[in-house]
């Protein structure tokens, strides 16, 4: 019964004629954005060359000279090995003897790092106390915003001393009033069929990608939307080393819907079989055997060491789930048989969030920097994270201690 479900080559060669039509508007849109920016050779090598760290702080140099110390001060501390070695790490919480091989390592994810002065903040806290950066941070920050204050140089060139990979958030989406039709609380319902990318933002989407890709080196963004998911293969097929992660607000949250973000990846891979989907946020609601039958199938199409699981082990204490939301128990279960497991800390630990005046809210990151500064916002904003941080370190612990491996910062605390 089972070749019922196979592909008629037939129905393959049929989108491939819809593709390479001469005069298809949807497609021909892209290629247009694409050519603006000089085609994909040069995008990738615009890229490459205003990507690096020395080109990223000469320009912060002359936007933000306190940004530009900070990093030399980040860069001197990461030279002088003031951070804990992973080694040292384990030794000191007494790590089992038996670990998982590396192979089973869970990736220490934090969200979101609005401001480049809560990295400094986190790492003075890290050096001070033995604790290890996260190996993956997401930024939800207005992009524009940032580019102007100088926080999108710093964060990028920290994150290339850091070793750590990083996601953006694009400014065309939905909740910037693109869907007409929404717009606050008193609309709350129509968002459930998603944040969107209505009418012609899937194409503003690629022409934003590509601006901070080529001026910045920007490579790896959030993804909300099934068009701009699409527009990213679409983009990497074409020869742009674009790389996505799919969000949570996409709702992955059971098996078939997994396999259909899977089939497209496959689908849309490179002759080598390479994808740009990177990182694969489920929803909030899958349990343990969602995840283990999301590991299956990624591992049958080959899409194992390509593709991170996302799954968050605590969330911001409002605007998102019932609390106390705590996966922790559930992810050491879980770690030890699904590779590729990225540990994601969008809030604090419940009991501490409790304890705050300000805990964690979602609402917060759509906030500009202005009403935060007006509001006197800012310090209660970064104890939210550092919060998170803490959480980080809860989870780091647990998992070594039950003898599965953890991976931090790369450039800071393996030497």
């Amino acid at each position: 019964m089972k070749d019922k479900f196979t592909i008629n080559f037939k129905v393959i060669d049929e989108i491939n004629e819809f593709f390479t039509e001469k005069n298809n508007p949807v497609i021909d849109e892209i290629i247009k954005i694409v050519d603006k920016y000089g085609g994909p050779q040069k995008i990738n090598s615009l890229s490459q060359q205003n990507g690096t760290v020395e080109v990223l702080i000469e320009k912060l140099h002359n936007k933000k000279p306190e940004y530009f110390d900070q990093l030399n001060w980040l860069i001197e501390q990461r030279e002088s090995k003031k951070f804990i070695n992973m080694e040292k790490y384990k030794s000191r919480i007494n790590t089992p003897k038996d670990m998982l091989d590396e192979s089973y390592e869970v990736t220490l994810e934090i969200s979101s790092l609005h401001y480049f002065p809560w990295l400094i903040s986190q790492a003075k806290q890290a050096i001070e106390r033995g604790e290890l950066l996260p190996s993956r941070f997401i930024r939800v920050r207005y992009m524009k915003e940032q580019e102007d204050d100088g926080d999108l140089l710093a964060t990028i060139s920290a994150m290339k001393i850091l070793g750590s990979s990083w996601v953006e958030s694009l400014d065309t989406k939905g909740t910037d009033g693109s869907n007409i039709h929404l717009g606050g609380p008193e609309t709350i319902t129509g968002y459930f069929g998603g944040i969107g990318q209505p009418n012609d933002y899937v194409y503003k989407w690629i022409d934003e990608y590509l601006y901070y890709y080529t001026n910045y080196g920007i490579k790896e963004v959030l993804n909300i939307n099934g068009g701009t998911i699409l527009a990213g293969y679409f983009l990497y097929k074409l020869g742009i080393d674009i790389a996505f992660k799919i969000s949570v607000f996409m709702g992955n949250d059971n098996p078939l819907n997994v396999l259909w973000t899977f089939l497209t990846a496959r689908l849309f891979s490179r002759e080598d079989g390479s994808t740009p989907l990177a990182g694969f946020n489920l929803s909030n609601s899958v349990n343990n055997q969602t995840i283990s039958f999301t590991g299956d199938m990624r591992k049958l199409l080959g899409l194992e060491d390509l593709v991170r699981i996302e799954h968050h082990i605590v969330e911001t204490s409002k605007g998102i789930v019932k609390q106390p939301y705590d996966r922790l128990t559930e992810l050491i279960e879980i770690a030890k048989t699904v590779k590729n497991i990225s540990a994601k800390h969008e809030g604090g630990i419940p009991e501490v969030e409790r304890s705050r005046e300000h805990p964690s809210d979602l609402l917060d990151y759509f906030i500009s920097k202005n009403e935060v500064i007006e509001k006197k916002l800012m310090p209660y904003l970064e104890r939210n994270y550092l919060d998170k941080h803490d959480a980080v370190q809860r989870t780091a612990q647990e998992l070594l201690r039950n003898g599965i491996p953890v991976k931090a910062a790369p450039n800071l605390h393996y030497y």
